[in-house]
C-alpha cells in the first residue's frame, strides 16, 4: 500500500521523508484546491525528500479545469521545468467542453513530462463521467488516477471508487483521497480495493499576534493563521496503514 499526502511546505516535505510516506504531491495555495508550487519550493523539496517521491501539482489558477490554449502553454512549460528540477512526476488533469478530458492538452503534458510519471488529478471527479474519463487517462498514458469516486469524501465514494479499480483492470493505478485519515484509510482501503491512498494531512498553527490587519488563510480557525502538515498526523496514518505500532518523537 503506497501512501502520498499533499503537502505545501518544506516543513510538510520533511515530515513526510521522517515518517517514509511514499509520495508528496507538492502545491501551493491549498487553501485554493492547490496550485503550482514555486521553482525555488520544488528544487528544495527534491533535495530534502529523501526516498520520498515528489509530485508538483501543474495547475495554473483556481476554479475549474478548462483551460486556454495560453494556460495549457503554461502548465506545459511548467511540467519541463519541474521534470528538470528533479520531480520524480506531475499532477495534471485538463477538461473539455464536453466534460471529459482535452486530449490534445493532457497529451501535451504527458509528452512534456519526458517519461516520468503523470497523474490524473480530481478532475476526474468534476467530469461528466469518471468512467469514460478513466478510459481515456487509460489510453493517454496516465501512471495512476487520483479520486474520491466524484464525492465529497472516499467514505461516501468508496462504491464508486471500486467500480473504477475493477474498470482499470491493473491498466492504470487508482489513488483514493477526500477525507482520509488514520481513523478510516483501513476501512477505505477494504472497500475500494486501492493500492494508493492520498491525503491532505493539516492542522492550524498559531500565527504571532497581530494587529487589526489580519492576513490568515482561508478556513483557519482564530487564533491560528495557517494550516501546515500534522506530523503527528502523518504518523499516525502510515502507522495504521502498515499495521505498525506509533513511535512519536
Amino acid at each position: 500500500m503506497r501512501i502520498e499526502i499533499s503537502v505545501e511546505t518544506i516543513t510538510g516535505v520533511d515530515i513526510a521523508a521522517r515518517h517514509g510516506v511514499d509520495r508528496v504531491e507538492l502545491c501551493g495555495a491549498l487553501a485554493e484546491g492547490g496550485l503550482t508550487p514555486s521553482a525555488g519550493l520544488l528544487e528544495l523539496a527534491v533535495e530534502r525528500a529523501g526516498a520520498t517521491e515528489v509530485h508538483p501539482l501543474i495547475r495554473p489558477r483556481p476554479g475549474d479545469f478548462h483551460y486556454t490554449a495560453s494556460e495549457i502553454e503554461l502548465m506545459t512549460r511548467d511540467i519541463r521545468t519541474a521534470i528538470g528540477s528533479g520531480a520524480h512526476g506531475v499532477v495534471v488533469g485538463a477538461l473539455d467542453a464536453d466534460g471529459l478530458l482535452d486530449t490534445a492538452a493532457c497529451a501535451a503534458m504527458i509528452e512534456a513530462a519526458q517519461g516520468e510519471q503523470v497523474t490524473l488529478h480530481r478532475a476526474i471527479d468534476a467530469s461528466a463521467s469518471p468512467d469514460r474519463v478513466l478510459d481515456q487517462a487509460i489510453e493517454l498514458g496516465f501512471t495512476r488516477v487520483l479520486t474520491s469516486g466524484a464525492r465529497q469524501s472516499a467514505v461516501d465514494g468508496a462504491p464508486a471508487i471500486a467500480a473504477l479499480v475493477a474498470r482499470a483492470a491493473g491498466r492504470i493505478a487508482v489513488m483514493a483521497c477526500g477525507g482520509i485519515r488514520a481513523a478510516n484509510a483501513r476501512a477505505v482501503i477494504a472497500a475500494t480495493g486501492v493500492g494508493d491512498i492520498h491525503a491532505a494531512v493539516r492542522a492550524p498553527v498559531r500565527g504571532a499576534a497581530s494587529g487589526a490587519v489580519s492576513f490568515s488563510g482561508v478556513g483557519v480557525p482564530d487564533g491560528f493563521d495557517h494550516f501546515d502538515t500534522d506530523d503527528r498526523g502523518v504518523a499516525d496514518l502510515r502507522a495504521a496503514v502498515s499495521g505498525d505500532t506509533v513511535r512519536f518523537e
